[in-house]
């Protein structure tokens, strides 16, 4: 069974494996210090990458030069799915990846992509912080995927050419571009548009085509694609929050000492919280700038989008999602999550 998610490489990915074992290596030992190899898909400018140089910072730091951590962004050493097979075969030692693609791992991560689980941000960060949380980063460790923390990616919200979406009644009869997710498509029905799986990259064209009518997005990526440019509506119903994951392979984290441990998800804690800043200040910069450029910001009451997922949340009935979601809504919201 756990043989099905570990998939076939294509040649692209081999010649990366190649590339890796022989230049690289994920985990290396040079004199006194251990170098920890970190790859992602991002650019150097987002918040993530930012997160990332400064918990490279804490690492070296707190192991007085024991430890190092070499970061390779903007998709140099492959894609999210790429770099997760590198992880499984102890070929990269950590990657960071958006919860939705690890839903074929770990079942329970699908709630994530699942409309309005979660009240609030603070509601959010206070079952990723919990023992909820703690126990789904790591449900990975029979793929040899290890959890160390989640990173802010904000929450989702609808955008659109012609007319502002108010309520789930002004879906109607659009077409909006979502991830390839069945989840996504689900939720999108569920709200009364027409779901479209479109690539990211093929996004702006589509929109301008006419292709689609909208999509949605967090704040920052609506800003840093341009969509705005053909989008002037930006509805922030916030129907979705799914965090990023940093990762690290089993195969390195049991090389390493308790010791070494202890460094790396210290430095990894306070990563987070760094990101987070950097999140918010990205958000609200994004908000700023797009609302500059003609975009009209809308803030519609969620209880009528709410209601209209209600049957979406009850068809996981039987199934582990379903008792998390369960548990997750008769949690109290602490509002001081965030200290």
């Amino acid at each position: 069974m756990k043989d099905s998610h570990m998939s076939k490489l294509g040649k692209h990915s081999i010649f990366i494996v190649l590339f890796v074992l022989t230049v690289l290596s994920s985990c290396t030992v040079r004199s006194d210090k251990t170098i920890i190899k970190l790859a992602h898909g991002l650019d150097p400018s987002h918040p993530v990458h930012q997160a990332m140089v400064f918990m490279s910072e804490r690492l070296s730091e707190k192991s007085r030069g024991q430890m190092q951590m070499d970061i390779y962004p903007s998709g140099q050493l492959g894609g999210e799915r790429e770099l997760i097979e590198l992880l499984q075969i102890g070929s990269l030692a950590m990657t960071k990846v958006s919860a939705s693609p690890m839903e074929s791992f770990v079942p329970e991560m699908k709630l994530f992509s699942i409309p309005y689980v979660f009240r609030s941000e603070q509601h959010l960060w206070q079952i990723l912080k919990g023992q909820i949380g703690r126990d789904i980063l790591l449900a990975g460790q029979d793929f040899r995927l290890r959890g160390l923390g989640y990173y802010d990616a904000g929450s989702r919200s609808f955008y659109t050419k012609e007319n502002p979406v108010n309520s789930p009644v002004d879906l109607q009869g659009l077409k909006i571009r979502v991830m390839k997710s069945q989840t996504a498509v689900q939720m999108v029905q569920a709200l009364g548009g027409s779901a479209t799986p479109i690539s990211w990259g093929e996004l702006y064209t589509a929109l301008q085509q006419g292709v689609v009518d909208g999509a949605e997005n967090n704040p920052p990526s609506f800003y840093l694609s341009k969509h705005y440019e053909v989008c002037k509506y930006y509805s922030l119903d916030e129907h979705t929050s799914v965090p990023d994951i940093l990762l690290i392979s089993t195969v390195v984290w049991k090389s390493l000492s308790k010791e070494q441990q202890g460094w790396l998800q210290e430095s990894v804690d306070e990563s987070v919280i760094y990101q987070r800043k950097l999140w918010k200040e990205s958000t609200d910069h994004a908000l700023t700038e797009v609302k500059k450029a003609g975009v009209e910001v809308i803030y519609p009451a969620k209880s009528p989008f709410q209601a209209s997922v209600r049957d979406m949340h009850e068809s996981y009935k039987g199934t582990p999602v379903y008792d998390l979601i369960q548990e997750i809504d008769a949690i109290e919201t602490v509002e001081d999550i965030d200290a």
